[in-house]
C-alpha cells in the first residue's frame, strides 16, 4: 500500500480509504473487526465513517459504525497509527437542532462522536452534506473552534457543488479560520460529469484531496451484474434503475476488457482507473466481508497503462453517456 498527502496538507492516507457504512447494517461487530484487520495489515492506515451511519436500518439509532471502530481500536491499540475520519450533519437526535451545520449540532454531535469511537480527537472531521439553513459562516467558524481546541485535526466537506466548496474557502481565507481540505464526491466511470465539470478544477487550483466514494458505483463496476441476471442485494433495485442502459454496460464492457488485458478483476480496474488520476487521493472502498476487501485491494497492484486508462475515459462522454459510435 502506498501513502499519499491528503491535498496541500502534509498528511499521508492510505491510497485506499476503507469505508464503513455496512458496519451495523449489513457487517455485524466480528466481521467488522475482521476487515478491519485485513486493511490495516496490508498497510491501510485511513478509515472513513459518519455518526449516522446506519440510522436507517431498523433498530438502528446511528452511530454504530462509529462505536464498532472505537472498539477495534481500542482492543488493537493502534490509535496512532490510523487516520480516522467521520462525518457530521444528520439526524442524530430528536428536535431542531438535531441535524445540520449549525455551532450547536457540530459541537454536540462532534462530542458524541469522540465518545463513540474512543479518541480525544478525530483526524478528518468533515461535513457530509451542505446545509441550506445555516451561514456558512457558522458552520466553518464551529470546525475552527474545533481545531482550535485539537479535537480535530482537519476539516473536509463532502457532497458540495463547486460553488459552496469555494464560497466556504473564501470565508475561510477572509477570516483566518481553518478550511476545507478534502472533499467526497460520488464518483466513478459511469458517474463522471457532476465531478468532472466544475468540481475538478476547484480541486485542483486549491489543492484539494480527493476522496471519491462509491468508486465501483454500488457494485455495478464489480462486474457481478448481467444485462438478463440481477443479484439478490439490498442496493440491487436502485442498480437496475441507474446503470441498466446502454451507457452502464457500455461502460462495463470496457472495465471487462481491460481486465482481460491486466488479468484482474473488474472492480480492481475500475479502481486503478481512479488510482491513475492525479486529482484523486484515496478511493474509499467498502467490504461486508474481509475477502470482498481483499478483492479490492488488488487494485494497488494494477498499473494501468495510459492507454488503457484513455480507452476507459472515452467509453462514456462527460456526462456519463456512452459515446456514440
Amino acid at each position: 500500500m502506498d501513502y499519499r498527502r491528503l491535498g496541500r496538507t502534509g498528511l499521508k492516507v492510505s491510497e485506499l480509504c476503507l469505508g464503513t457504512m455496512q458496519f451495523g447494517w449489513t457487517v455485524d461487530l466480528n466481521h467488522s473487526f475482521e476487515i478491519m484487520d485485513e486493511f490495516f495489515e496490508v498497510g491501510g492506515n485511513f478509515i472513513d465513517t459518519a455518526d449516522v451511519y446506519s440510522r436507517w436500518v431498523e433498530g438502528n439509532p446511528g452511530g454504530v459504525s462509529e462505536e464498532y471502530i472505537g472498539k477495534w481500536m481500542r482492543a488493537r491499540t493502534n490509535r496512532a497509527e490510523i487516520v480516522l475520519a467521520t462525518k457530521v450533519r444528520g439526524p442524530m437526535w430528536d428536535g431542531p437542532n438535531g441535524e445540520g451545520l449549525s455551532r450547536v449540532h457540530i459541537i454536540h454531535a462532534c462530542e458524541d462522536s469522540l465518545r463513540r469511537l474512543q479518541t480525544d480527537y478525530i483526524d478528518l472531521y468533515q461535513t457530509h452534506w451542505y446545509d441550506d439553513e445555516t451561514r456558512i459562516e457558522e458552520t466553518m467558524a464551529a470546525l475552527d473552534t474545533l481545531v482550535q481546541q485539537g479535537k480535530v485535526r482537519y476539516v473536509g466537506c463532502s457532497n458540495y457543488p463547486a460553488w459552496r466548496l469555494m464560497r466556504a474557502l473564501w470565508v475561510s481565507d477572509k477570516h483566518g479560520w481553518v478550511r476545507y481540505d478534502s472533499i467526497q464526491p460520488h464518483y466513478n466511470l459511469v458517474h463522471r460529469a457532476e465531478f468532472e465539470r466544475e468540481l475538478l478544477a476547484v480541486v485542483e487550483a486549491y489543492e484539494i484531496g480527493v476522496i471519491p466514494y462509491s468508486p465501483l458505483a454500488a457494485g455495478f463496476l464489480t462486474g457481478k451484474y448481467r444485462r438478463d441476471a440481477l443479484p439478490e442485494s439490498v442496493r440491487a433495485d436502485r442498480i437496475k434503475r441507474q446503470y441498466f442502459n446502454d451507457a452502464g454496460w457500455r461502460a462495463l464492457d470496457a472495465v471487462r476488457q481491460v481486465a482481460d488485458e491486466v488479468d484482474a478483476s473488474p472492480a480492481a480496474v475500475a479502481l486503478a482507473w481512479q488510482l491513475a488520476k492525479p486529482y484523486v487521493t484515496a478511493p474509499i472502498i467498502g467490504a461486508n466481508t474481509a475477502d470482498q476487501l481483499h478483492e479490492n485491494l488488488a487494485a494497488v497492484d494494477v498499473v494501468l497503462t495510459p492507454t488503457q486508462v484513455a480507452y476507459l475515459d472515452a467509453e462514456t462522454n462527460w456526462d456519463g453517456e456512452a459515446i456514440a459510435s
